[in-house]
Formats: structure tokens, C-alpha cells, sequence
């Protein structure tokens, strides 16, 4: 399921959401006065503007994109980001070097490994990863997720260069590429490989519960079931890096049947490392 259109939700927004439509081929919905209205009347706006619910659209509100689900029951929403209070905390207070996938990228010491992150999504783990001081090649395949990942880089960019000069190096260590993975890795020279590749392909879909977090929710919705992370498995294996980490949850099967090298375990997921691959 794509995108059915661009919704801007306030007149600071107006150019921002053109913009974005254009370079899209979207249609663009001046939903600007939708906030004062009950909840009966937005479900008819959105109705008569996009033809049926339930649906996805973009919508641009402060200055912000968001991706939205939207049906008669909920709407969910998610972005991309790294400034706030929530990703300030992390930084300050959060695991650091001791926190699993730094432990399983192989940061230690002085070593700050560089690393594609072959499924970069909205950016979470990259960050985190380039806040420890490594270089994060982002790749992003999908369209509708690549331009949320490149608005929550520009607009963390924009306040890190007037109030934040940590954040701005931090950044500058994130390179987002618009590519297919597979196809990225497997044009890739010997020379060029990285020393680790990182693979976090969606988690099997369940049943919705408070568990299941609303960015794989709308995921799952816009991408469906991701059918060839073992080919993505694969291509990273033969990409020359030194080192591949794969996310899993905890009780699922290694990639591809592949056997393992070694993991380290939390209480829901896991990291399998595969390490000393052959160019």
C-alpha cells in the first residue's frame, strides 16, 4: 500500500507540503482546518478527499512529515527525528558502549568500526551507532520511508547548527543512500566493503497488541512481508565486510538457515555476528 496523498495541517506548513507533493506526484489536501472539527466531520473530510478509509497519506504539520495510517478506529502516525527530549535522553543517559549493538558492531576501545546499515528504516539504530563515534552508511529502499529518514536528518541538521554542535558531528557521520540494498551490496568493490554490515529486517507480523510498536505497525502496512531479507542476508555475507550483525527476536531461526558464529541475547531480541567472511 502507498501513499494516497499530501495533507498539510497548518498555513506554516502550506509550501513545505507543495513542495513535497510535486516532488512526489501526490495530491495535495489543505486539511489545515481539520483540528476544529469532531471526529465524525474529519472522517468525512478524509473520505470525500481520499475516496475510501482505511488509508495512508503523508501529512506535513509544523514543519514536520509524518506518515499516517488512518481508519475509522485510530490513526497512527510516525517520523523520523534525532533532536528532543526523548533522543537528548538517550544520549545523555542511555547504555552507551555497554548497550547490545554496539557490543555486537564490535565498538571497543578505540575501535569505532564503519558500518552500513543495510536497513536503515527511520534511522534509530544509525544514530545511536554514530553517536558512539562510528560512520553509518544509511540505505533505504523504500521511497515512502526514505523521505521521512531524509526530513528528520535536515530538520535535526537545522537546529544542531544553531543549538547543538555535539549533534552536528554526530550527523556528519550519517550518509543516507536511496538504494536497494541487495543490489548496493552486490555492485560493491572488495575495496570499497565496510568493516560491518548491519541487517535488521522486519520482525514476523502478529496480531496487533500494545507490543507490536505503531512504526512496524504502519510497516507492515506499507511494505508487506519482507520476503527477501535471506537474499539481503546473503548479499551482505558477500560484500567483503568483515563482520555482519543481524537483529532478530530472541526465539526466531538465524537468517537463511545460516548456522552461527555467535549472538548476544537480551529478553526479546537477539544479535547474531558472522565474522571473518571471505572477500
Amino acid at each position: 500500500m502507498q501513499p494516497l496523498a499530501m495533507l498539510c495541517l497548518d498555513d506554516s506548513s502550506a509550501a513545505k507540503a507543495a513542495a513535497l507533493a510535486a516532488a512526489y506526484k501526490l495530491p495535495l489536501v489543505d486539511a489545515c482546518g481539520l483540528a476544529a472539527k469532531s471526529v465524525r466531520e474529519r472522517l468525512r473530510f478524509l473520505q470525500d478527499q481520499l475516496g475510501s478509509l482505511p488509508a495512508l497519506v503523508f501529512w506535513v504539520k509544523e514543519d514536520v512529515l509524518q506518515l499516517a495510517w488512518i481508519d475509522e478506529q485510530e490513526v497512527l502516525a510516525i517520523r523520523a527525528g534525532f533532536h528532543g527530549s526523548a533522543v537528548n535522553y538517550r544520549r545523555a543517559k542511555g547504555g552507551g558502549r555497554s548497550e547490545m549493538i554496539a557490543r555486537a558492531i564490535g565498538i571497543k576501545g578505540a575501535k569505532l568500526p564503519s558500518v552500513i546499515d543495510a536497513t536503515a528504516g527511520l534511522g534509530g539504530d544509525a544514530f545511536v551507532l554514530a553517536s558512539l563515534g562510528c560512520r553509518v552508511t544509511l540505505l533505504e529502499r523504500v521511497p515512502a520511508v526514505s523521505v521521512l529518514l531524509q526530513d528528520g536528518l535536515e530538520r535535526s541538521a537545522r537546529y544542531a547548527g544553531t543549538s547543538d554542535p555535539q549533534l552536528a558531528e554526530i550527523l556528519q557521520r550519517m550518509q543516507l543512500v536511496r538504494v536497494d540494498a541487495i543490489e548496493y551490496l552486490s555492485r560493491m568493490k572488495a575495496t570499497d566493503a565496510p568493516e560491518v554490515v548491519y541487517l535488521d529486517p522486519m520482525f514476523p507480523q502478529r496480531q496487533k497488541s500494545a507490543a507490536v510498536k505503531k512504526e512496524m505497525q504502519i510497516f507492515h502496512r506499507l511494505i508487506g512481508a519482507d520476503v527477501d531479507a535471506d537474499r539481503l542476508f546473503e548479499a551482505a555475507l558477500a560484500s567483503g565486510a568483515g563482520r555482519v550483525v543481524v537483529k532478530r527476536p530472541r526465539l526466531a531461526k538465524p537468517l537463511a538457515g545460516c548456522a552461527l558464529g555467535h549472538s548476544i541475547e537480551g529478553k526479546r531480541n537477539r544479535y547474531d555476528i558472522y565474522m571473518n567472511l571471505p572477500l
